[in-house]
């Protein structure tokens, strides 16, 4: 084994495992605090992690979109500290896409039933009548939850596919707690009551809040945000090892004392340091432990469940296809979930105006049908699934690649929280790791939650803060449509139904 042991600094050596936003954003805190780091990334090519931009023949392209928005100024002022005029603000939009046809999105009711047309409209009405004079009593999924609110005839064309699409898992065993979280309050005639008074307030105050229609965005993609914050740690001695894969992470009593990483020559280091953070998933942080934690959390940590990701990127002989940012496909016919216009995020993503690239989103299990297909054979999906849409011809399709990410969502079943919580109480045992980020905290959260929860990590470590990193709120309600008095402690995602 080849170790690197680094020098004995005069203040504390971190290492920070992962090079995505969070992992970026600790170690560039800890810069600030003078306190030095290395970080370690297993991807060879690219930092950002979910939020890299990737590059293919001289064509950007993001893994999903990212917008750059936050509640939190903090936040914000980080974003421009870092690129200053090269975040450009960028208007939004996105509809749903059904029948050849665009609904706005959030759903408007009558744009949605004058899409629908006169028979359509009929049916969805009829069906919602039926659905009030005879609901489904004590719903217990998410199926019979929705259609008691909006009739089965539009939670067939609005909810249904897409949900089954994202998740992976019939509406018939999604349990109905998270749509009434999700879209508490909403039901046919409020929707319509929305759609006719869009300002209308309860005597409560409640409010429909609007939708936030821009945001801003760095002019190469998302992935020139991290690529601007790793040259700078590494001007300043702060190196970030790219193809570096961690293979154990080594403990001596109650603390971390190094982590073993093998790079890409297939050469083994151990990096050793005083404090260590995390943004590995947690389950596999549990299993690199050396020693072994318990066996309760080993076990804890197995059943942790991810939904994984992949994304088929076309270039097209064609400048222009639709005005959104993205499109939600509600079809039932095509696999595809979501389109990105990544030309509409920033022209400088495309390096030819007259193309046009567009990024199709699959919803997967590593390991499943769509996972192990192959690029060319994605490809050929991607091509026939976009003239099956009436998008473009295939033979305009010039070029195209696949990026594949696994534990893209970390998935809140039902009992994720009590596993969650056995890991976590162990790892209060170890005084100096330190975990931040989506999938270092299991939080299905957004990219400025998961830098927040870094900073904290990176102020305790610097010893000039100690909020838990832990209370970083995750909503997203400034994403999409909510009510004033909607509950906001977080993202929820669909569970099944409880046994």
């Amino acid at each position: 084994m080849r170790v690197s042991v680094l020098p004995s600094p005069t203040s504390k050596h971190v290492v920070v495992i992962g090079a995505g936003p969070a992992g970026l954003t600790a170690a560039y805190e800890l810069s600030k605090h003078q306190v030095p780091s290395t970080v370690v990334e297993a991807d060879p090519h690219y930092v950002g992690g979910i939020a890299r931009t990737v590059e293919h023949h001289g064509y950007r392209f993001d893994i999903g979109g990212h917008r750059f928005f936050s509640k939190n100024q903090e936040i914000e002022d980080l974003w421009t500290e870092v690129l200053g005029e090269e975040m450009l603000t960028r208007g939004r939009l996105s509809r749903i896409y059904y029948r050849g046809k665009y609904f706005d999105y959030p759903l408007k009711a009558m744009n949605a039933l004058r899409n629908l047309g006169l028979v359509e409209t009929v049916r969805c009405m009829s069906s919602y009548a039926w659905a009030r004079l005879r609901p489904v009593k004590n719903p217990h999924t998410l199926d019979d939850w929705v259609s008691n609110q909006f009739g089965r005839r539009l939670f067939n064309i609005f909810f249904k596919t897409y949900t089954e699409k994202v998740w992976g898992i019939p509406t018939t065993e999604l349990s109905a707690d998270w749509a009434a979280q999700r879209i508490k309050g909403l039901n046919m005639v409020e929707a319509i009551k929305g759609a006719l008074f869009p300002k209308r307030a309860s005597g409560r105050g409640e409010v429909i809040k609007t939708l936030i229609d821009r945001f801003r965005y760095p002019r190469l993609g998302p992935g020139q945000m991290w690529e601007t914050v790793a040259a700078g740690l590494a001007r300043q001695g702060h190196p970030v090892k790219l193809g570096w894969k961690v293979t154990g992470i080594r403990r001596q009593g109650p603390t971390v004392t190094s982590v073993l990483a093998v790079d890409q020559a297939g050469e083994e280091h151990e990096l050793t340091g005083q404090e260590f953070v995390s943004t590995l998933p947690v389950r596999t942080l549990v299993e690199l432990m050396d020693p072994p934690p318990p066996e309760e959390v080993l076990i804890a940590a197995t059943r942790l469940g991810y939904r994984d990701f992949l994304s088929v990127t076309l270039m097209i002989d064609r400048g222009d296809l639709f005005p959104d940012n993205w499109i939600y496909i509600h079809e039932p016919g095509v696999k595809v979930g979501r389109l990105q216009n990544f030309k509409n995020w920033s022209p400088s993503m495309v390096p030819d105006q007259s193309k046009t690239c567009l990024g199709m989103e699959y919803f997967c299990f590593e390991g499943d049908g769509l996972w192990t297909m192959s690029d060319a054979e994605l490809i050929e999906l991607g091509k026939r699934e976009l003239a099956q849409l009436g998008m473009c011809r295939p033979e305009e399709v010039f070029d195209g690649c696949v990026v594949r990410m696994p534990k893209a969502y970390p998935v809140y079943d039902d009992e994720y929280q009590e596993h969650l919580k056995v890991i976590r109480d162990w790892l209060e045992t170890v005084p100096n790791l330190h975990l931040c980020g989506r999938n270092g905290m299991h939080k299905y959260n957004n990219q400025d939650h998961s830098m927040m929860t870094a900073l904290l990590v990176a102020r305790r470590i610097a010893g000039v803060s100690d909020l838990d990193p832990w209370n970083v709120n995750a909503d997203a309600e400034y994403h999409e449509e909510v009510r004033d008095g909607e509950d906001k402690t977080g993202r929820r995602v669909p569970s099944r139904v409880a046994s």
